[in-house]
């Protein structure tokens, strides 16, 4: 019966939390501290350090809450009071002290509630780590001389300023804004412009708005990033690139002069079997004006993934090469077949260049293989290169 009473018994602490530890570093006191008289002492002694501190009030009104609870006189109740210190650093260090001292707190006296008293809004953030050992009954907050709402507002307060303050990226905006706007207004007060501020003020914080809207700060930042870190490709890959850009050029202009070639043969027709019957005329002027440009620019694009292979030593060196004379005896090609569409010539020109360019891929294939053959061993090449080369 003695074991099942003892069992039934409540075990109640009357727990002070100091989180921010001004019982050692103000009156050099060591938590925990247990006992009514030992906590007392701990008070007054961090009240005649420091009389405003609001810590030593939260440990007499949990030596009274000790006290009513004993008055109270249950026999099925035992009561304790203790205070726990945490660390001045606050944060993380603080919160491990408050729990380590808690466990050797909840060793000596094995608590079944806890009745938890804080002087506000920084000791109560330790409620978790009390509530996840021992369910806590109650809390008791004890405001001293500022109120609740006031520490929490001035807490959040400090911890944006801190932020803009620390963090580049506020920063920039929320000082460093203002300071420009105050340094061109103090140097215009210094030459005597001071009419003109308003202006100034203006285009600044319009650059601003435009900067951070638009997101220049931030692709600026890429660039530099990306022109820091670029490195050129090899030289063989640079004249290739170089070659496809000039030969794209050409090819633009080219069709740019056909166009200028033709617009003065358009001419306005009433329906659409008027804009057909000008339409050869058109497209021979057209490819008359082009064509030359035009060939240009793709034997140089050619020719530069030519100089590419040669230096890499690849097989379709040869097939490229062959490529460029039937795409240059192309434009005799082209040529004919726009004197035909103008009508200044008949279909024998076209005929004849295409009979030509015939001779000319043949040919072409035939030069292929007798280098390929004489020069092999100056080309690395793959089984899959040697293959396509021979279907082709």
């Amino acid at each position: 019966m003695k074991e099942a009473s003892e069992k039934e018994q409540k075990r109640i602490l009357v727990l002070c939390v100091d989180r921010d530890g001004d019982l050692g570093t103000k009156a050099g006191v060591k938590t925990p501290v247990v006992g009514r008289e030992e906590n007392l002492d701990a008070a007054v002694s961090l009240a005649l350090k420091d009389p405003e501190e609001p810590d030593a009030n939260a440990i007499f009104e949990a030596v009274r809450v000790y006290d009513r609870l004993k008055a109270e006189d249950k026999p099925d109740e035992v009561v304790e009071v203790a205070t726990l210190s945490g660390s001045d650093l606050g944060g993380v260090s603080a919160d491990r002290k408050v729990v380590s001292e808690l466990n050797d707190l909840l060793g000596s006296f094995s608590a079944t509630e806890v009745i938890l008293v804080t002087d506000g809004y920084s000791d109560e953030a330790v409620l978790p780590a009390v509530q996840s050992r021992v369910p806590v009954s109650s809390v008791r907050r004890i405001v001293v001389k500022h109120s609740e709402s006031i520490e929490e507002t001035a807490a959040l307060f400090w911890k944006y300023l801190r932020t803009v303050v620390e963090n580049p990226r506020y920063s920039r905006i929320a000082l460093g804004l203002p300071g420009l706007l105050i340094l061109i207004l103090a140097v215009f007060s210094i030459v005597g412009f001071v009419q003109y501020y308003v202006i100034a003020f203006v285009l600044v914080l319009s650059v601003v708005l435009l900067v951070k809207g638009f997101g220049i700060d931030r692709m600026t930042k890429s660039f530099y990033r990306w022109i820091r870190e670029y490195s050129p490709p090899p030289l063989k890959v640079q004249i290739s690139n170089f070659s496809g850009i000039a030969g794209a050029l050409c090819v633009v202009l080219g069709v740019y002069l056909g166009w200028t070639t033709a617009a003065p043969e358009v001419t306005l027709q009433r329906d659409i079997a008027g804009y057909l019957s000008i339409l050869p005329r058109v497209a021979g002027f057209f490819i008359t004006g082009a064509i030359s440009l035009i060939i240009v620019g793709i034997c140089v694009a050619l020719l530069g993934r030519a100089i590419r292979w040669y230096l890499e030593r690849d097989a379709r060196l040869l097939r490229n090469g062959a490529l460029i004379f039937t795409v240059a005896w192309s434009r005799q090609i082209f040529l004919g077949a726009s004197d035909l569409l103008v009508g200044s010539a008949g279909p024998d020109g076209v005929v004849f260049a295409i009979l030509i360019g015939i001779l000319i891929g043949v040919a072409s294939v035939l030069v292929i293989f007798v280098l390929h053959r004489r020069a092999r061993e100056f080309f690395w090449e793959n089984e899959e290169q040697v293959e396509e080369l021979a279907e082709n």
